[in-house]
């Protein structure tokens, strides 16, 4: 098994954070794969850019989602997930992760969490 990474722009407050944890953790408990590492960028990531310079774009799309709406306590943060796993069981991994995290199918709506995955 290989190291592989997972990695994803949120616009989320804590209690969002808590709930694509256990999105994640659910795609992952029923596979032949282990998290090895769990970091939630909040301010910077590798690089030294900002996340809210990387990840603008979800705070706008907040925004026109959800006009008059407070964002209340979300902020623009990125999850980096490091699994042991094959290619085939990442793949399937990141399908449920993004499955769950926007369940509702091909039909306008909005997510829980606006995302964006790498």
């Amino acid at each position: 098994m290989r190291t592989r990474d997972l990695r994803f722009g949120l616009y989320a407050d804590d209690e969002g954070l808590a709930w694509v944890e256990q999105t994640v953790r659910r795609a992952v408990a029923p596979r032949s794969a282990r998290i090895l590492r769990w970091n939630v960028a909040r301010t910077t990531v590798d690089g030294g850019l900002t996340t809210a310079y990387l990840y603008d774009y979800l705070v706008e799309q907040w925004a026109i989602e959800n006009p008059g709406r407070s964002s209340g306590a979300r902020r623009p943060v990125e999850l980096s997930v490091r699994l042991a796993c094959s290619l085939r069981t990442w793949r399937a991994i990141r399908k449920a992760v993004i499955g769950g995290l926007c369940p509702e199918g091909m039909a306008p709506h909005n997510c829980r969490v606006p995302w964006s995955a790498f």
